[in-house]
């Protein structure tokens, strides 16, 4: 056995046997967390990454002995409650990760408890499950946006008084809107009028993608979506656009790796006639391309339509820089004027491909661009709902305060639910408490302000 204290080998994840009975099993499960547990209370590097960690380190401290067979079981689901599996304690903390003989991988046992709470008939917050179900609350809310996004808006209490009520969705919180017309509406329009014709002119013409545009894109932001795939067509791409359902990550939070599993496959078969013709996969959002590219393999590792997938999905800005590399970019942007803050989204840095959004943007002639790394605090429902919703607010401090810092008139994330939390943190002008103060910088995704800069946004 390795004697190693710690590793540095690159980290590698095993497969999720959520079919297996002792994955469900309740006695299996509380001996691998306490396992697990035992080691993070004699490591603590992660204690500052989110909520879950101090939590954890708290019952532990506070418990008779001292040590991990102090705490309950039933002191465990706080943990598991605060953690929202960004994934950064496995990517960018944990020196016990596979290979390690260890073999921590404390995300993926957050949702092994959740899956095992599911088998069990326990369901998740009625409001958390209502908030997974994107395709069919845009399909209601779609023929009524306006009167939705009425409803909706924090300052109406006369709805969202009701809606903290019955669902537990903070009336503090932004939510988002939904559109009249999706991006899958969109693209067809854009078809009708070839509106995405491919440069020809362009390095990389021949190039042939298959835009899926994410629940989010397609139903609350199809408009910056549409520049995205613009953008796509004018570097000389043939751009086109499926929707075949969410990708399920709403699910994977809830523990449903079942409903996650049934919709990798209705995807991945799907898209298998486009890889046949040779178009790349490309997502929006970062958390999408996660489970896409990392995620479904993990739950579906017997398929081959979803391994075939999976090596063919990238991420946008991932694609669009290996585009810049090998063949090169058109000509014609502008300079970004009062600068661009860049934030890593935790699902971009899980996928291990270094800052992309930030080596796109530094590709704008005449911008000044700055990073930041910390997570905007928001990780999905997380960030909605009313008992963690002042969880994330105060997660998001550090970035906020670093966003600010720059000084810079835009902020980017390949996460809009991150930029869209950011940029409200902003507006509450939180000073001395790590907010911005006064009105937020405007915020987008850093491909959808890279078409704003060559003239290409709807």
């Amino acid at each position: 056995m390795d004697k190693r204290e710690g590793s540095l080998d690159a980290p590698t994840r095993h497969p999720l046997l959520w079919r297996d009975k002792a994955f469900h099993d309740e006695k299996a499960l509380d001996a691998e967390m306490r396992r697990v547990f035992d080691v993070c209370h004699g490591c603590r590097r992660c204690f500052n990454l989110c909520d879950a960690f101090p939590r954890l380190f708290e019952l532990i401290d506070e418990s008779k002995t001292g040590e991990v067979d102090g705490v309950s079981s039933a002191s465990f689901r706080a943990v598991e409650e605060a953690c929202t599996l960004c994934d950064m304690c496995f990517m960018t903390k944990c020196p016990y990760v596979p290979p390690h003989p260890f073999a921590i991988d404390f995300p993926h046992l957050m949702l092994r408890a959740r899956a095992a709470s599911r088998h069990r008939g326990e369901k998740a917050p009625f409001g958390v499950r209502q908030l997974a179900r994107m395709d069919r609350n845009a399909l209601l809310a779609r023929w009524a946006a306006p009167l939705v996004a009425w409803a909706s808006a924090r300052w109406n209490s006369m709805t969202r008084i009701p809606l903290e009520w019955i669902l537990k969705i903070d009336r503090k919180a932004e939510l988002p809107r939904f559109a009249f017309r999706s991006f899958i509406g969109l693209a067809k329009r854009a078809k009708r009028k070839a509106q995405w014709t491919p440069n020809k002119n362009a390095p990389a013409f021949g190039r042939k993608i298959l835009f899926f545009p994410t629940c989010y894109v397609n139903h609350a932001s199809p408009k910056e979506g549409a520049s995205m795939a613009r953008l796509l067509a004018h570097c000389g791409a043939e751009v086109e656009a499926l929707y075949p359902t969410c990708c399920g990550m709403p699910f994977l939070e809830q523990g449903e790796i079942g409903e996650v599993a049934k919709r990798a496959e209705t995807i991945a078969r799907a898209m298998t006639p486009f890889l046949d013709e040779g178009y790349d996969v490309v997502s929006p959002t970062a958390s999408c391309s996660l489970m896409m590219r990392q995620e479904w393999r993990l739950i579906l590792p017997e398929s081959e339509k979803v391994k075939r997938l999976s090596e063919r999905v990238y991420d946008i800005t991932h694609y669009l820089t290996e585009m810049a590399r090998k063949d090169g970019l058109p000509s014609g942007a502008r300079a970004v004027e009062g600068g661009v803050a860049v934030h890593l989204a935790c699902h971009a840095r899980a996928q291990n491909l270094g800052a992309r959004a930030a080596e796109l943007m530094r590709l704008l002639p005449d911008t000044k661009v700055e990073v930041v790394e910390r997570c905007s605090g928001h990780g999905g429902t997380f960030g909605v709902v009313k008992p963690t919703h002042a969880v994330a607010a105060r997660q998001a401090r550090p970035a906020l305060r670093l966003m600010a810092k720059t000084g810079a008139k835009h902020w980017v994330s390949e996460c809009p639910l991150a930029a869209k939390h950011l940029a409200h943190q902003a507006s509450l002008g939180q000073k001395g408490r790590g907010g911005g103060g006064g009105a937020p910088p405007s915020h987008a995704h850093p491909v959808a302000l890279m078409a704003r800069a060559y003239g290409l946004s709807e």
